[in-house]
């Protein structure tokens, strides 16, 4: 039970915003923003900034889901880990991978481009912060300053919701919950706060 009573309906504008923002992403809308509505200028702020940092941009979109999914796995949010798991295969990434993702370190079906982003993603979340400037020479050897930056942005980005859903013990819906336990439970996922 989250820690925060939300909204529990949404009025017409609001609803509209978030489904045309969410659309093709989520199932239903998340959770986490019923709390995020409290305060509807935070609420659409944030996911204004979701939709900046998620779409469009350098870095395809299947990435930036698994960069996300590692930089809340760094953070320790299951709720965040399993909705970014879940994007990353909505976004084409095959099951395999997805059942990998935390081990990407030492599989094969990653590329050298994909274990730099994905270790810079890992490495920025931490706390202390984990990066140094070999992290960011390796990064530019595959991505412009614009894509890194962007790359960035995601980890600060689910650095905000892993932050809000584990304060707020936000519960996990049952599609995420169900694709994380499929991709991710292997690998020491666990749904809880």
């Amino acid at each position: 039970m989250t820690r925060l009573a939300g909204v529990t309906d949404f009025d017409a504008p609001t609803r509209a915003y978030l489904e045309s923002v969410l659309h093709g992403n989520f199932d239903e809308i998340p959770n986490s923003l019923s709390t995020l509505a409290l305060q509807p200028a935070i609420l659409k702020a944030a996911v204004g900034l979701w939709q900046a940092v998620m779409s469009g941009g350098e870095v395809p979109r299947p990435l930036k889901w698994m960069v996300g999914n590692l930089a809340s796995k760094a953070h320790g949010c299951m709720y965040c880990s399993a909705h970014t798991v879940t994007g990353a295969g909505r976004s084409g990434v095959a099951p395999e991978k997805l059942a990998a993702l935390w081990s990407f370190e030492s599989s094969p079906l990653f590329d050298d481009r994909e274990r730099t982003a994905l270790r810079f993603a890992f490495l920025a979340a931490q706390v202390p912060n984990g990066l140094d400037d070999a992290h960011f020479d390796a990064m530019k050897q595959y991505f412009s300053d614009a894509a890194i930056a962007e790359i960035l942005a995601v980890v600060a980005v689910y650095g905000f919701y892993n932050r809000w859903n584990d304060s707020l013990a936000t519960p996990l819906e049952t599609h995420p919950r169900e694709t994380a336990l499929a991709h991710l439970s292997a690998h020491g996922w666990t749904p809880g706060a």
